[in-house]
């Protein structure tokens, strides 16, 4: 990813820090967060091109239900590169049955190095099964599915990340990080904000402070609001914190993680790209998904006659990019309509070529800083009838609460 451009910004110097998963090491410590449709195998090849490999990069959230029935997308989204080490997978699950299946079956198979368990996702279709954000709430559920992970996981590390709560009066972070402590857990990322908030408002790093006092024992995780490798310097010099979760920050960016290396090695460097140098990442990018898919229909086909799987392959892969398109360009003179274009090619040649009709060698523009993504706040939490009624009353919940389908 040659051609980039340096500027210096006159950070502080940041001693190396390493974090420790289990039995892996994390330097510096930066974890790339699960995010749905977007950190699959190619995104976190793309964040590890530019951090040089350093740091750690999670996949997509997998439920536990789809991954135990071997759900064929579910298969496809554990796939891991070959250089991916240490190899992470978040899991999703209500039901402690089912999550301890399928902890056991990544140890068994030896399908991934570190086991993260999701009790963060604010979306209705995971706090309506009591999910997600919502889990926590109940005691006695959460303290049963880091049991069954723990047992189940064998050698293999196993950590969680968590929101604050519910709402401003339903708050459970402080419960599960002791819960989590209790049963084993290696390590808690906290993103400082309510299931209600969604992503709105600002990131409580006051919550994430807290949290680390409160379970000295095992390494706290920061996560919210770093928009670049300052605000996550920042971050650990406020809340005391053991590393970073990345998030909505590298949408669009993922040469951030080069910057994060740079911050907590101490160097003032920071990549400002111009739009020649986001152009050949936007199409690297889609060249990978299209390699991605090409490789999932190949697996589907024994056989692929006149290259179609790869032509298959490409225009899926361009038809997934175009959802990044407005992260990459975000603050350049591009113009509306050359916008709307290039977010709907087909092929790499069409998104190349509508590239090449740019100004390639702007500069980075100040607008292209800052929050990106989701910023959607005060939402009401959807939940399971009579879920806040009692924090210790589990009864009802059962398999079926379980999603079918990973991803998101």
């Amino acid at each position: 990813m040659g051609g980039m451009t340096t500027l210096a910004q006159g950070a502080q110097e940041q001693p190396a820090t390493v974090l420790a998963v289990g039995p892996h090491t994390v330097q510096p410590p930066v974890v790339l967060a699960p995010m749905a449709g977007i950190t699959n195998a190619p995104f976190r090849t793309l964040c590890r091109e530019f951090s040089g490999g350093k740091g750690l990069f999670v996949s997509e959230m997998i439920t536990t239900r789809a991954l135990v029935e071997r759900n064929e997308k579910t298969m496809q989204l554990i796939h891991f590169d070959e250089t991916e080490k240490p190899r992470s997978i978040q899991l999703y699950g209500v039901d402690p049955v089912t999550v301890g299946k399928a902890v056991r079956m990544i140890a068994e198979e030896g399908l991934a190095d570190h086991i993260d368990l999701n009790f963060g996702c604010p979306v209705p279709k995971v706090t309506r099964k009591g999910g997600g954000s919502a889990l926590p709430y109940k005691r006695p559920l959460l303290r049963a599915i880091l049991r069954e992970a723990v047992t189940g996981a064998g050698d293999l590390p196993v950590t969680m990340k968590m929101r604050k709560g519910i709402d401003d009066d339903h708050i459970t972070f402080l419960d599960a990080g002791r819960i989590a402590v209790d049963e084993g857990v290696t390590a808690i990322a906290l993103h400082g904000r309510t299931a209600a908030q969604h992503y709105g408002g600002t990131a409580d790093w006051d919550a994430i402070a807290r949290l680390k006092e409160h379970v000295p024992e095992i390494p706290v995780l920061g996560n919210g609001d770093i928009w670049s490798a300052d605000d996550a310097l920042r971050m650990v010099r406020e809340t005391g914190c053991d590393g970073v979760v990345v998030g909505r920050g590298c949408l669009g960016r993922p040469w951030l993680f080069a910057d994060l290396v740079a911050a907590f090695e101490g160097r003032p460097d920071r990549l400002r790209p111009t739009l020649r140098v986001v152009a050949d990442a936007m199409v690297r990018h889609a060249s990978l998904l299209g390699e991605w898919y090409g490789n999932e229909g190949a697996a589907r086909r024994a056989t692929v006659e006149g290259g179609g799987g790869r032509r298959e392959g490409e225009s899926r892969g361009v038809i997934d990019f175009r959802k990044h398109v407005a992260w990459y360009l975000k603050g350049f003179a591009v113009g509306s309509e050359m916008r709307k274009r290039l977010a709907i090619t087909s092929s790499l040649a069409e998104l190349r070529a509508g590239l090449d009709e740019l100004d390639l060698d702007q500069d980075w523009p100040d607008g292209a800083d800052g929050p990106r993504g989701r910023t959607s706040g005060n939402n009401r939490v959807v939940l399971p009838d009579g879920w806040l009624k009692d924090p210790y009353d589990c009864a009802g919940i059962s398999e079926d609460a379980e999603l079918d389908t990973s991803g998101g």
